[in-house]
């Protein structure tokens, strides 16, 4: 599972640098789409087959179902790492997360995530001010 936070830059044909402690997690290939909380999302394929099964489960006569797949799916970009172990993020996806000269790119369980700075900044923060409440974490133990 990926885990940790780096801080990198955006190269001006929108390219990240995937740190290397997460190389062998997407060195097969992965699918960047759009996330919750204006960040993106990265699964490898093996991950975005398990989420696709999920996604054509949902019922086609639900409204927030089709709203939700076609939010997922619409922005879904297929890609792999390149030599120098950058992916390169379709503007639609930087437009969409405000990614524009640096970005996190942090661990998730079955995913990673790329945010802009100040995005993040304030989610992490929103999480310290107000935690979750004790029944999420019910069966969270260390």
């Amino acid at each position: 599972m990926p885990f940790g936070e780096y801080p990198y830059s955006i190269d001006d044909k929108g390219r990240v640098v995937i740190p290397p402690t997460f190389r062998e997690f997407v060195e097969d290939g992965m699918i960047l789409t759009r996330g919750m909380e204006g960040c993106l999302y990265v699964f490898p394929l093996a991950a975005w087959r398990r989420v696709e099964e999920q996604l054509e489960g949902l019922p086609l006569t639900d409204r927030d179902s089709r709203a939700f797949v076609r939010f997922f799916y619409s922005g879904a970009s297929k890609t792999r790492l390149d030599n120098q172990s950058r992916v390169s993020v379709p503007q639609t996806l930087r437009a969409f997360a405000v990614l524009e000269t640096d970005v996190i790119v942090a661990g998730a369980p079955n995913r990673l995530e790329l945010w802009n700075p100040q995005r993040w900044d304030t989610m992490i923060q929103a999480v310290q001010d107000d935690p979750p409440k004790p029944d999420l974490l019910a069966n969270f133990t260390a």
